[in-house]
């Protein structure tokens, strides 16, 4: 083949991405293809975070176009570019904030919390700006979960909370503004005002992804705050048991019903393995989560073991993607993130901050 752009391209052509299944050429991932000489430097911009995984990658294409043009030096470089993704309409964006990313379960008890904390964990570990918002007002646990339950938000000026900062995260709470053993005994809208306070009053940081927790349940808080809070998407989390299933569909449908694109599902609690004789057993059930992605047409984004390890590391404040970065159930919260995050970058973008405000004025 000779040494040219075209050719250059041609290769690149034939690249397919794993992670989004496209090839780099169509997925429009080239940003700078430079030939000088007898070497070709290369650029990729992808629209997901993938610290690990983009080392490996380049190495794969370089390899390729070595070998296919038989230039004697090629140069790749990829790169993370998040962008903000359209959410519902007429709901306005939260300065600082890109993407809103919902995580929420028909019902309590199966692990909602824990996976979002370990899905934004992931996320950041990929090289992400990350936030977690801890949307409980009634039964916070975020800075439990991530060992700041001591830490307090500061105020600059009054008007505004700084998040806190931990394990890479920013992260508001109401958890940080009262007792721990005071009880919430608000109404409705006292929550959901509350909540939009948290919200739009905290100063984050130039965020690619706000990952809520939302508190289980479908009932008015969980529809007012999926019509108030621009959410780019929602992640289900549910356990094989048909019990939690039935919940968790409710939620799947609240979702739809306000037109929030549903990312996926995540299964928890799959399976229990043994820690002294590695039997494994699907005591809630098997095959729950994968039936309802086939029902609705959603991706099952990855199942999670019923693991000893995951309730000890969230209850020390250091979940298990920072606990255990190079184990086994790490490993699956980082595909899980990727799947997130390769979801929403398919999605339309927002292209609302692109275009100038126009004030008419009357003389």
């Amino acid at each position: 083949m000779a040494f040219s752009e075209q050719a250059v391209r041609e290769v690149l052509q034939q690249q397919i991405d794993p992670n989004t299944g496209k090839d780099l050429i169509s997925s429009k991932a080239v940003k700078r293809l430079h030939l000088d000489g007898n070497t070709v430097q290369l650029e990729l911009a992808m629209p997901y975070p993938g610290q690990r995984f983009f080392p490996q990658f380049a190495e794969q294409i370089r390899q390729a176009v070595q070998a296919a043009t038989g230039t004697g030096a090629v140069q790749v470089q990829i790169r993370s570019e998040i962008v903000a993704h359209a959410a519902q309409r007429g709901v306005p964006h939260i300065p600082g904030v890109k993407n809103v990313i919902a995580v929420a379960s028909g019902k309590g008890g199966v692990g909602k919390s824990t996976t979002a904390v370990n899905l934004a964990l992931a996320l950041a570990a990929e090289g992400a700006r990350v936030g977690m918002l801890d949307a409980d007002i009634y039964g916070p646990s975020q800075p439990t979960m991530l060992g700041v339950e001591s830490v307090r938000p500061e105020s600059p000026d009054g008007k505004h909370m700084t998040p806190v900062q931990g394990h890479g995260l920013q992260i508001m709470s109401i958890g940080f503004l009262i007792d721990p053993e005071q009880p919430m005994v608000w109404r409705g809208p006292m929550v959901t005002q509350a909540l939009l306070q948290l919200i739009n009053e905290t100063q984050w940081d130039n965020l690619d992804y706000l990952v809520v927790d939302l508190p289980p349940g479908t009932g008015d808080i969980q529809l007012t705050l999926a019509q108030k809070v621009p959410l780019t998407g929602a992640v289900i989390v549910t356990t094989p048991q048909d019990i939690a299933l039935i919940d968790a569909r409710k939620g799947l449908k609240m979702f739809e019903k306000v037109n929030v694109p549903i990312l996926g599902i995540v299964e928890n609690m799959s399976m229990h393995i043994c820690s002294n004789c590695g039997h494994a057993e699907p005591i809630f059930g098997e095959g729950g989560g994968a039936r309802m992605g086939q029902d609705y047409k959603v991706e099952l984004l990855g199942q999670l073991p019923l693991d000893l390890g995951i309730r000890r590391s969230t209850d020390a404040g250091s979940p298990t993607v920072v606990a255990e970065p190079d184990g086994q159930i790490a490993d699956i919260y980082r595909q899980i993130a990727r799947r997130v995050a390769v979801r929403v970058g398919d999605m339309q973008q927002d292209f609302s901050a692109k275009f100038p405000k126009i004030v008419i004025q009357q003389n």
